[in-house]
Formats: C-alpha cells, sequence, structure tokens
C-alpha cells in the first residue's frame, strides 16, 4: 500500500496522465476496489470490467479529487469505492436490467466437520458466491441497500425504478438469499453424514 506521500505523488501524476503514476494507483488498490466490484458481479469476468471501466472513470476524473478530510488515503478510497459503485450501477444499467434470468444454480460447495458452528461455515467467498447467484436486480438492491446504505428512494433514482420496485426486490433478494444459504448448509451436513 502506498504512503499518504506517495498517494499524493501519484494522484498529481495522474492528474498529468503518467502512466506509471496510474500504474501504482491501480496495483494499490486493486484489490479493494476488486472487494467491491465482486459484491455488484454475476462473475469474475463482469467485475474486473466493472473494476477496469472504474479506474478509467479514475483516471479520467482524478485531477477533480479533493480529499474531504484530512486523512487523504481513506478520503481516496470513500472517492474510489463511490466511483466504483456508480460504474457497477452503470453496468447494471447497461449490460442486465432487461435481461431474463434463468434458474440458480449453487457451485462449489465445501465440506465441514460436525464441530463447526455455523458462522464457521459459511466463509466470506461463500456468501459473495452466494450474493453473486441472485439475480442481477435483486443483487444490486441488496448492495445498494445493505453495503453501501442507500435509501429505497436512492436506490429507485439510481436504477429507474419505482420506490415498491426496489423495495420488493430487496425482501425478495433476502429471501433468495437465505434460501441459497439454507441449502448451501444441507448438502454440506450431508456430505459431512456421508
Amino acid at each position: 500500500m502506498l504512503s499518504s506521500d506517495e498517494l499524493t505523488l501519484h494522484i498529481r501524476g495522474c492528474a498529468l496522465n503518467e502512466r506509471e503514476s496510474q500504474k501504482k494507483i491501480y496495483n494499490s488498490f486493486f484489490g479493494y476496489a476488486m472487494a467491491i466490484c465482486d459484491c455488484y458481479a454475476a462473475n469474475e469476468d463482469d467485475a474486473i470490467e466493472i473494476l477496469n471501466d472504474g479506474f478509467l472513470k479514475i483516471f479520467k476524473e482524478i485531477h477533480r479529487f479533493t480529499p474531504s478530510y484530512s486523512n487523504e488515503m481513506n478520503s481516496f478510497k470513500g472517492w474510489l469505492r463511490k466511483i466504483m459503485v456508480c460504474t457497477a450501477i452503470d453496468h447494471f444499467r447497461k449490460n442486465v436490467k432487461h435481461k431474463v434470468v434463468g434458474e440458480l444454480h449453487v457451485s462449489s460447495l465445501n465440506t465441514y466437520t460436525a464441530q463447526e458452528s455455523a458462522e464457521e461455515k459459511i466463509s466470506y467467498d461463500e456468501i459473495i458466491r452466494s450474493i453473486q447467484n441472485l439475480s442481477p436486480a435483486y443483487r444490486t438492491v441488496l448492495n445498494l441497500f445493505i453495503i453501501e446504505g442507500f435509501s429505497h428512494e436512492e436506490i429507485a433514482e439510481q436504477l429507474g425504478i419505482a420506490v415498491g420496485t426496489s423495495k420488493s426486490n430487496l425482501a425478495k433478494a433476502r429471501k433468495q438469499l437465505q434460501k441459497i444459504l439454507f441449502t448451501q448448509n444441507k448438502t454440506a451436513e450431508i456430505k459431512n453424514v456421508g
């Protein structure tokens, strides 16, 4: 990770379109940005597409970045997060909103020992994979509401849907996610018994 001084230097370099500074920013924040994109994407290819589109926007607009508070690193991370989320919303609007959603497929389940608690059975990666199994509309509303803290009114405005649709999609997303996680847990228990 870059130091605060290095970040300032490379932000200036990016504003001047210096490739080395762009490379440093990209490499330093790749993991952070990818974790954000993973929450909104159906698969790794979509996440990478969102990530790269987001970084293109960052490099195009970095000359406008001004820290919101004294810690420039945290301020930059917040700015980057907002751009990645907006890029994910744009991706949703452009590529997914009107696609027909097929059946859910739960894949690559892990086996567990009988002594593990329910919390130990569900890893971060499994939750992300489960969220990725939601339909695009449900996944986007769930992430915007729970992770980003958007209100239903803000979600409706961002996605061009009714407030009632946002509320309905969130309720259905939660129900569908519970069903996916329950199925994964039952499948793991069966594998342990067998």
